[in-house]
C-alpha cells in the first residue's frame, strides 16, 4: 500500500511539479518551525491515499552527495469525513505506513492527544482534519520532531 502512495506522490510530482514556497501555508496550516539544517529542496504534493481522504504534504529533501536524495522532513495535512477520531486516523496511518496500529504510543501535541513512534507523530486537529509529521530521526532527534509538530497550527 505504501508503494502505491509513493507512486501516486511521484505521479502528482511529475504532473504538477513541485512548489518551493516554504513559508506558504499548507492546506490552511502554518508550519512554524523547521529544523535549521533541513534539506533545501522543498516540494508540495496533493494526493488521495484512500477514497475520501485528501492529503496535502510538504517534503524537505537534501542531496546525499552520491547522486541521491534523502527526505529530512514531511508534514501532511489529511482531510476526510471518515477522520472522526484519533483511532480512525491511526487506522489510516497504520495502513499507509504498513505498521501495526498499536505500534504508536500516546503523546500530546500542544493540547491535542496524538500518537508517536520512530520519528513520526500525528494527531487529530478536529473531526475531519489530521496532521502527520515525519522526520529523519537519526539526523534530527525526537526534540525536533515535537518542535515541528507543535509549530504546525491553523492559519
Amino acid at each position: 500500500m505504501l508503494k502505491g502512495v509513493l507512486a501516486t506522490i511521484g505521479l502528482v510530482f511529475a504532473l504538477a511539479g513541485p512548489s518551493t514556497v516554504t513559508g506558504a501555508p499548507l492546506d490552511g496550516f502554518v508550519i512554524g518551525h523547521v529544523p535549521r539544517d533541513v534539506g533545501s529542496s522543498v516540494s508540495d504534493f496533493a494526493y488521495e491515499p484512500d477514497e475520501g481522504i485528501a492529503c496535502a504534504s510538504r517534503v524537505w529533501e537534501r542531496s546525499t552527495g552520491s547522486g541521491g536524495h534523502a527526505v529530512d522532513l514531511t508534514v501532511v495535512v489529511l482531510r476526510g469525513a471518515g477522520l472522526t477520531s484519533l483511532g480512525e486516523l491511526r487506522s489510516v496511518m497504520a495502513r499507509h505506513h504498513e505498521r501495526a496500529p498499536d505500534s504508536w504510543s500516546a503523546t500530546r501535541v500542544g493540547a491535542q492527544p496524538g500518537l508517536r513512534a520512530d520519528g513520526h507523530v500525528f494527531w487529530l486537529v478536529e473531526p475531519g482534519v489530521g496532521v502527520s509529521v515525519t522526520i529523519y530521526a537519526e539526523r534530527f532527534g525526537s526534540g525536533e520532531l515535537m518542535a515541528v509538530a507543535e509549530g504546525v497550527r491553523p492559519r
